[in-house]
């Protein structure tokens, strides 16, 4: 009886034992498939966001690809527009360029033109005023031959022609004036216009040797003076070169210039440059006539009113000839 009852005691233990592991092989499966239903789960749900973002991201991508789509034809249509415009403004540099040549071409030859006027006026002055010095100088010339002719004939009728102005000196019908100060050679010749007299002209040893006596020390300005390029001195009032008294070696001209000629102290004749300074110069002119004293007078009378033609003072010196 107790065998019978403990076999069914260790029968019904191993149904117990059998139970429970049945129970906890359920119980793992369960646990199992339950987390491998939450894993599918999660796995569902990762999936579905995922996809979800994937779409997002496509969307997103979509959207810029249709903006940078759209920037690249705005870019494009620019770029365009700017290869016009850059065309535009090339072809209107180019107008502009071949404008400026055509601007610098008319004005070349307008400075071509103006300065071919300028020159033809400057020549025409030039030649204008060189008729009018030669005129002047023709006519000068002339007014004092005729008062030579004058002085000669005033002197084969008697009359005595060695009156000269205040601070001349006469000698041989002729007055001398020694003027003093600081002058280049044509101040020296306004001077003597300015007093109706010349620059001297000397024609004698006898009146050099005059204005030796007379003639500053240090040098003076005469009348003499080169006015081409061949080296030939003049007198100014048109008188010949029928004497001269050269320094020895002189005329020099060495440096191309030295066309006006100074007397020095000693008389010597010698060529410098006319805007050299000197410090005196000699001016002459013609000694005024007076005829012969009358028979019982113990002076010859005083020119008058009354006075034939050529008996009273030298004839006046017209001033356009005096300052041409």
């Amino acid at each position: 009886m107790e065998e019978g009852q403990y076999s069914e005691i260790e029968e019904l233990s191993r149904k117990k034992g059998c139970c429970r592991h049945w129970t906890r092989t359920v119980l793992l499966g369960l646990l199992t498939a339950a987390l491998w239903a939450g894993l599918l789960i999660l796995l569902l749900l990762w999936h579905k966001d995922t996809t979800q973002n994937l779409k997002q991201l496509e969307e997103r991508a979509a959207r810029n690809v249709s903006q940078v789509s759209k920037y690249f034809e705005r870019y494009q249509g620019d770029q365009m527009a700017q290869k016009s415009q850059a065309t535009e403004i090339s072809q209107s540099l180019e107008e502009l360029r071949a404008e400026q040549q055509r601007m610098n071409s008319r004005d070349s030859e307008l400075h071509q033109n103006l300065n071919g006027l300028e020159a033809d006026l400057s020549s025409f002055k030039s030649q204008e005023l060189n008729e009018r010095h030669t005129a002047s100088d023709l006519l000068g010339r002339l007014w004092q031959e005729v008062r030579k002719l004058q002085t000669e004939l005033q002197v084969s009728r008697g009359f005595v022609c060695n009156t000269c102005p205040e601070n001349w000196v006469s000698f041989q019908q002729k007055c001398y004036y020694f003027g003093k100060g600081t002058k280049q050679w044509v101040h020296a010749r306004y001077a003597c216009e300015d007093v109706e007299g010349q620059l001297v002209s000397i024609h004698s040893q006898e009146e050099q040797d005059f204005l030796i006596k007379h003639a500053s020390r240090t040098g003076s300005w005469i009348g003499l003076r080169n006015l081409d390029l061949k080296g030939e001195f003049i007198w100014m009032d048109g008188t010949p070169v029928d004497y001269s008294n050269w320094a020895p070696e002189e005329p020099t001209n060495r440096n191309q210039g030295e066309d006006c000629v100074m007397m020095r102290g000693s008389g010597d004749w010698n060529d410098i440059y006319c805007d050299r300074k000197l410090g005196a110069w000699v001016c002459d002119r013609l000694a005024t006539c007076v005829p012969p004293a009358r028979e019982g007078s113990a002076e010859p009378p005083e020119p008058g009113p009354d006075s034939e033609p050529g008996q009273d003072d030298r004839l006046p010196i017209p001033s356009a000839l005096l300052h041409p």
